[in-house]
């Protein structure tokens, strides 16, 4: 529930996306002047993007299941979706007239499967509450006063606030917004943020030069990945530089590090995981003598092409000829990955502002009366609906700690 008083204050929400929409009709709704300030020339242009292959808003799974994809575990973002959960994001886009769907994987979409119908009714809305828009405008910092710099199409200004919230995003899509530009402007503040990285990207592997050029492009279906401790299942895509796609997403972080830390990280990709490995080999040792091992990987094991030149990337063109070594290079075939993909290819963004330097109102500890919501701050998640449900509940948990630090002031 919104908290009361906001009659005749004013806040500035820098960012328009779904975490500065959403905290700007929070704080319209209790009598708050709203004004949004965006550096494109429209707002939410990544939702737009992401609406392009099916809004995926959020995930049915159990929210305790639901919370342990978030890294770090616990903390402000996890008492945000707690008090803005699944549900809650579900019935707020009902009440805008976008009914919701479960998909067969538990994720959840708008019936329409893109973001513009959402998109439109939300901005009338916002609209309706007075919320007023300034785009292509950039904000610089704050003037001595407090009062917020920005430079616009007409030049440098200032705008006076009680109150702002800061959503500008990460840095992994620059071309709709997310530059990352606003770190050193927090940093010198002495707000402490910590490098941004690419998350939910792809990583780079020394393909041969043949496998690389008829791959290229092509997926790798039904398949389950691990790295130390780490599991994940879905589907990849083999680039010309390395591998990308969600089971690779799903382990981005760890992966990450591997490279960070140590160079390299190893990947164990398991390509038949349906399958335990001693009925594959089973069906490994039916094959007739004398059928070639392309023959006998595609009929026996059930392999594409692109699985089968996998292997031979990960054992030499000399694969394994006995039954037993065979399905176990087919279960944990071994994936050397030697660097990141860059950040402007990635979904999302790792690192950003520190968690410890917003309290539990999300307001930055060195700047009373600034609020911080979204991916700027140092939280990562996978895809499937778990950025866009973390963005809504962070914009909403500081629009709500805005709301009463000006009760208090």
């Amino acid at each position: 529930m919104a908290q009361t008083g906001g009659a005749g204050r004013r806040a500035a929400v820098i960012g328009a996306g779904p975490a500065g929409l959403f905290a700007a009709e929070i704080l319209a709704r209790a009598g708050v002047a709203v004004t949004v300030v965006e550096r494109m020339p429209s707002p939410a242009r990544k939702l737009l993007i992401a609406g392009r292959g099916g809004l995926n808003l959020t995930h049915s799974e159990p929210l305790e299941r639901f919370l342990a994809r978030y890294h770090p575990p616990g903390g402000p973002v996890a008492a945000a979706i707690r008090a803005f959960p699944p549900e809650a994001l579900r019935a707020w886009c009902e009440g805008l007239g976008q009914e919701t769907f479960v998909g067969s994987s538990g994720r959840v979409f708008p019936t329409a499967f893109k973001a513009s119908p959402l998109l439109r009714a939300w901005l009338a809305r916002l609209d309706s509450l007075g919320v007023a828009l300034r785009t292509r405008t950039r904000w610089l910092g704050w003037e001595e006063d407090g009062s917020l710099r920005l430079a616009g199409p007409d030049g440098g200004s200032s705008l006076r606030a009680d109150v702002t919230v800061l959503a500008l995003g990460g840095a992994s899509w620059p071309r709709l917004g997310s530059d990352g530009a606003w770190a050193p402007l927090l940093a010198a503040e002495g707000v402490a943020v910590l490098p941004l990285l690419p998350a939910n990207a792809g990583f780079a592997a020394a393909w041969t030069p043949v496998f690389a050029e008829r791959f290229a492009g092509t997926p790798l279906k039904r398949i389950a990945l691990s790295t130390g401790p780490h599991h994940a299942r879905g589907e990849a895509v083999v680039t010309a530089t390395g591998i990308e796609g969600g089971a690779v997403y799903a382990l981005s972080r760890p992966l990450r590090e591997a490279v960070l830390g140590d160079g390299a990280a190893m990947l164990t990709i398991d390509l038949r995981p349906d399958l335990d490995h001693a009925t594959l080999a089973r069906r490994l040792a039916t094959a007739r003598p004398g059928q070639s091992r392309a023959t006998t990987l595609r009929k026996a094991a059930a392999l594409s092409p692109v699985a089968a030149g996998l292997l031979r990337e990960a054992a030499g063109r000399d694969l394994p000829t006995e039954p037993q070594a065979l399905a176990t290079l087919i279960k944990a075939a071994p994936l050397r990955l030697t660097g990141l993909q860059p950040i402007d290819r990635a979904i999302s963004s790792a690192g950003g502002v520190a968690l410890p330097e917003i309290d539990a109102r999300f307001m930055l500890r060195r700047r009373p009366g600034a609020f911080l919501a979204g991916e700027m701050l140092d939280w990562e998640a996978p895809t499937g609906g778990y950025l866009l449900q973390a963005s809504f509940a962070t914009g909403r948990a500081a629009a709500e700690g805005a709301l009463a630090w000006l009760a208090e002031v």
